[in-house]
């Protein structure tokens, strides 16, 4: 599209727009580690390092298309291995300075998944300098490559505490919401051209909407 129509304005409501579809309204989120090879001994022969060292995960929303697992038989026996596709919001990116690479790994769930291939999405109105996110190929982490304890929501069958995601809070462009520091920034708030703060205030989803005996509803204070 023209650039006599699109301006930065219209590129950050898109912007704006897609990381409330992702932080205010999906609600998934993976738990980002980056190896540090700095650190990491690398195998003479293999060029690989059979201990790696990770930084501390980063929890990133985004979306997860989950696939069925593959399977193949060899001389050990049957093998299933997952893969899966992570959508993230690439300007969330630039405002949390974070560096997705090739390599790194994440867990979503239980499992954790090594970053394959990392695809930039469309354009935004065919402007080559503004994207609208990053498309993560993932595929399961081999034994060994990452001895990590995961972070939850992981699966309903555990007991232990965070197993099920109770809690879901909005953003909202806050700095804050009820659980702690998000990173959050939105363009048209940091502007001054929408209010601040954010009208209505962050909705959320738990035991503090529930008049039903239900585990965890929804909730807002208005």
């Amino acid at each position: 599209m023209a650039r006599l129509f699109i301006t930065p304005r219209e590129v950050d409501l898109i912007s704006d727009l897609t990381k409330e579809i992702v932080k205010d309204v999906i609600g998934q989120k993976i738990y980002y580690y980056r190896v540090r090879e700095e650190y990491s001994e690398v195998h003479d022969v293999y060029e690989e390092a059979p201990e790696k060292v990770f930084d501390p995960p980063i929890e990133i929303e985004a979306r997860v298309e989950w696939n069925s697992p593959t399977r193949s038989t060899n001389n050990f026996g049957t093998e299933a291995i997952q893969k899966i596709n992570v959508y993230i919001q690439y300007r969330d990116m630039i405002d949390r300075d974070i560096e997705v690479r090739e390599g790194d790994y994440l867990s979503y769930g239980t499992n954790f998944f090594e970053v394959i291939k990392i695809e930039l999405d469309k354009l935004v109105f065919g402007l080559v300098e503004y994207t609208t996110g990053m498309n993560l190929s993932c595929t399961q982490a081999r034994t060994g490559q990452i001895d990590k304890i995961p972070h939850g929501p992981t699966d309903q069958a555990y007991s232990d505490p965070g197993a099920i995601q109770e809690v879901f809070v909005q953003q909202r462009g806050f700095a804050e919401n009820r659980l702690g520091p998000t990173g959050d920034e939105r363009a048209l708030i940091k502007q001054g051209k929408l209010d601040l703060p954010p009208q209505p205030a962050p909705a959320e989803v738990s035991p503090k909407g529930d008049v039903r005996q239900i585990p965890s509803a929804f909730y807002d204070e208005s």
